[in-house]
């Protein structure tokens, strides 16, 4: 029997490019999107369909959750809450979506639990996580302990996080490497066009394919 890994795929580029890395470690790819009612919610999940198909990924997933539209409290998810353009401030920012990953990798472990998978693969980067605390490897640990806790004896979940301590100059040169289809993916939080060149996750993106010596494939306004 071949083994699985469920990869959290968002579209955007730290999480393709987790689902490439378990690809190439020998996974078959079972590929979790989910529509949580984010601003650039059709774009992501146009990349997300892409992807998996270049990908060749098993089975795929698309989860709507659309309670956290209902909660609000971030600017990816209520309207009315401007995404910062002025660069990454000190604290946990406004674009902080509340325990996102934590939801996110609950549903998950139950994807891969009915399939036998003992991966899951999420995209979480330390260095870029903006003061996300669900972003945090301490907090990842934590939450692998629980899954095992809440599931089977025999399941034996255990969480990937192959970029948690890269910068993302790293995460590009190692797109590059593995030849990760980065013109499908998409990085901005405001638009679902051309991406906007100025929101925390653009400036990012930009700022590690200049330090890595290389050009983004997207354009931007």
């Amino acid at each position: 029997m071949r083994k699985k890994a469920v990869c959290i795929m968002s579209g955007g580029m730290d999480s393709t490019l987790s689902a490439y890395i378990m690809k190439e470690r020998g996974y078959d790819i079972i590929a979790l999107h989910f529509n949580y009612s984010q601003r650039t919610q059709k774009k992501e999940l146009e990349c997300f369909r892409d992807i998996c198909e270049d990908l060749g990924v098993i089975k795929k997933y698309e989860i709507d959750l659309d309670f956290f539209k209902s909660i609000g409290a971030s600017a990816l998810t209520d309207s009315s809450i401007k995404v910062p353009t002025g660069g990454i401030e000190d604290g946990v920012p406004v674009t902080y979506v509340p325990f996102r990953n934590g939801i996110f990798l609950s549903i998950a472990a139950a994807v891969a639990e009915k399939h036998g998978a003992f991966k899951v693969s999420i995209g979480v980067v330390e260095e870029d996580s903006s003061g996300y605390p669900d972003c945090r490897e301490n907090f990842i640990d934590s939450f692998q302990k629980s899954i095992n806790l809440g599931t089977k004896d025999d399941t034996g979940i255990s969480i990937e996080r192959p970029l948690v301590k890269l910068k993302k100059e790293q995460i590009v040169s190692e797109a590059f490497e593995l030849d990760v289809p980065l013109h499908l993916t998409w990085s901005c939080y405001q638009n679902d066009d051309i991406a906007c060149g100025v929101c925390d996750s653009c400036r990012l993106r930009l700022k590690g394919f200049e330090l890595a010596g290389g050009i983004d494939p997207l354009p931007y306004r």
